[in-house]
């Protein structure tokens, strides 16, 4: 009997074609390197901010990442709108330096309000206010707004500006209201000398009447801004 074909014919052996047929598909192994997915490897490359990476990915990476994203579930807070009041401190700025980064996790918008207060003088009459100088200085507080986008925010996240006429932190309230914020990032010092308009005290009123969460950040403190 042949081992191949199984062939009992008597005075002819097996069957040579047959059996040559059964032998040439009969599997080969052959020893090959494993590479289950030579084309999915991500590729980081560094830019010119630090501490940030671009990945590059490929069409077979598209599987993985949506499986990734299954998983992931919804996000742990829902911000879409930030509130960042300022008065052009080096405080203030280290407070939107706070705010980003937390916009570009949160894919959130930015908005950046400036407080012009009343001003009186004290004359023969008594107080006059000065609806033409605050106009003046409405305006002025806009440039400066820009000024400070185009420094410190630049395109990184959507932002607005906001001017508005009043006490601090009645109008850093309303303007919470009325901007629907989902967060109020505030320094705790401001540029004024005079005490009840020092954005630290403010800090305080908005904390205790602000419709929505408030992140403080203070002029000395731990810090844990990246770098």
């Amino acid at each position: 009997m042949c081992d191949n074909c199984h062939s009992t014919a008597e005075g002819t052996g097996c069957a040579g074609t047959r059996c040559l047929s059964r032998a040439v598909r009969q599997p080969t192994k052959v020893s090959q390197p494993i590479h289950p997915h030579p084309q999915s490897i991500m590729k980081a490359k560094p830019t010119q901010r630090p501490g940030e990476v671009v990945l590059e990915i490929n069409r077979s990476d598209e599987a993985m990442l949506a499986a990734a994203n299954v998983h992931a579930g919804p996000p742990a807070f829902r911000i879409h709108r930030i509130l960042v009041p300022v008065d052009f401190s080096d405080c203030a700025k280290k407070a939107l330096q706070y705010a980003i980064p937390l916009a570009q996790e949160h894919e959130a918008a930015l908005t950046l309000l400036y407080i012009v207060p009343p001003i009186y003088t004290v004359g023969e009459y008594g107080g006059i206010e000065y609806p033409q100088l605050q106009a003046e200085m409405q305006a002025s507080g806009i440039k400066a707004l820009e000024k400070l986008r185009d420094a410190e925010v630049r395109d990184q996240v959507p932002t607005e500006m906001v001017v508005r006429l009043g006490a601090p932190a009645n109008e850093i309230i309303e303007a919470a209201r009325e901007l629907n914020s989902d967060l109020i990032v505030v320094s705790t010092h401001g540029r004024t000398g005079l005490k009840h308009l020092l954005l630290g005290s403010v800090a305080e009123h908005v904390v205790r009447r602000a419709p929505c969460p408030v992140l403080i950040v203070r002029e000395r403190e731990h810090e844990i801004l990246g770098r």
